[in-house]
Parts: structure tokens; sequence; C-alpha cells
């Protein structure tokens, strides 16, 4: 087998580490025109507790979303918080964000780290498909997500996953993310079922007081046993 050159070892190597923070609230941002109110939210959700954000402005045109980023970038540069982009490796290139989020129909991982580069972290939605996610990781995806676990606002018409896949999915070496009608009220369970990081959108931003929302589910979403290793003790 050919060894990798040593670059290639250490940009790994410090994704794995950058990987690492994905623990706990990892908050999606809903469509939003207004700017300022988002950045304002997302700050306070931050100030909750939560350890990422991903911008996601599924509604918004290619200017907007460019604005909206370069903000939450700017916002968030300093407050210790993942920042991750969905769907666009370009925008989270141009924002310099610590990476970015694809789907099913976003391309091929190749590509996708071609245009991010050899630093940035690239998750991947695997939705309810294990395979998916073995694919995934062997061609380089930083960490992997799983849903809908529950009925969701958002995308009501989802597929369903199995929690089981949590914990079998850690045997895989990379950080596992639930996503999909997550609330204070199941998050534990999530964690204790295998997940690092649970991804909520409706149950910090729908409310009032992001802050609060985004506080009670970061003490929900806190690891049930050492987190500092992706496999749990059995």
């Amino acid at each position: 087998m050919r060894a990798m050159p040593a670059a290639a070892i250490d940009h790994a190597a410090a994704r794995r580490v950058l990987a690492q923070r994905l623990r706990g609230l990892y908050a999606v941002t809903p469509d939003a025109s207004d700017t300022a109110d988002l950045v304002t939210r997302v700050k306070a959700v931050v100030a909750g507790g939560a350890a990422a954000i991903q911008y996601r402005n599924k509604t918004a045109d290619v200017a907007v979303r460019a604005t909206q980023a370069a903000a939450l970038a700017r916002a968030l540069a300093h407050s210790g918080a993942l920042f991750i982009v969905n769907d666009d490796p370009h925008l989270a290139a141009a924002v310099d964000a610590h990476g970015v989020h694809v789907g099913e129909d976003d391309g091929a991982l190749e590509s996708v780290r071609a245009i991010v580069g050899p630093s940035r972290l690239i998750g991947v939605s695997c939705y309810n498909d294990f395979s998916r996610a073995e694919a995934a990781v062997a061609a380089g995806a930083d960490y992997i997500a799983f849903g809908s676990f529950f009925a969701s606002s958002v995308k009501p018409g989802a597929r369903r996953a199995d929690i089981a896949l949590l914990q079998r999915a850690r045997a895989l070496g990379v950080p596992v993310v639930a996503i999909g009608g997550i609330d204070a009220h199941n998050a534990a369970a999530l964690m204790a079922a295998g997940a690092n990081a649970l991804a909520v959108i409706s149950a910090v931003f729908a409310g009032p007081d992001s802050e609060f929302a985004a506080r009670t589910l970061a003490l929900a979403a806190r690891p049930p046993f050492d987190d500092s290793q992706t496999e749990p003790p059995r």
C-alpha cells in the first residue's frame, strides 16, 4: 500500500481534531430573510451552548445566501463554535467556514473536497442508509448524519431512520449526528443511543427565546458517556 504524503496525513489529523468539537447541540438555521435578526438569534444560540452552527437557507437567492453566510462567519469567528455551510462547498470556502454539509444530490465527495480544500470538514447526510455512511467515510467524510428520527415540521416527508443506526455507526470512527424532529424531550434518548451531536432547527429557532431554548437542548444533549472516544464503552 502506498504511504500517504506527510501533508495529507497532517490535514487528516487536523480535521479529526476539529471534528471532535462536534458534540452536543448542532443548531441549523431556519430559512430567514432578515440577516441582522438571523445573526442575533445565532449568537443567542451559541451563548446557550451550541457547539456548532450550520447555515442553511433553502429559499434565499445566491446573493442573500452569500451575504448571510459571510455575516455569520464574522459573528462566529471568535465564538468557539464550528461554522458549517449546507450544500454549497463554494460558499463554505468563500466565507472560510469550518466545513460544508452535503446530501445525496450535492456531488461526489472527491469533487467537494477539491472545492473546500484539505483542511475543512465535510459532513454527509446518510438518511437511513448505513451503506451510504460506510461509503462516505471511506471517501473521506469527516462526520456523518442520520435521520429523520422523529416527525419533522421542516421536512415532513423525510425518510425515517432507526435509532439503532447511531450506535452501529460509531464503529466507523467519525462523529455521528442525529437529525429530524429533535427536541428537549427526545434528545437524551438519541445521545444514549450513540449520537455525538444533535442537529436541531425548530426547537431552538422557532420560539421567542433562542438562547433559553438552546440552553435547554444543550443540557439534554450532553453525552451520557466519555465522548472523547468515538465508540462508547461496552
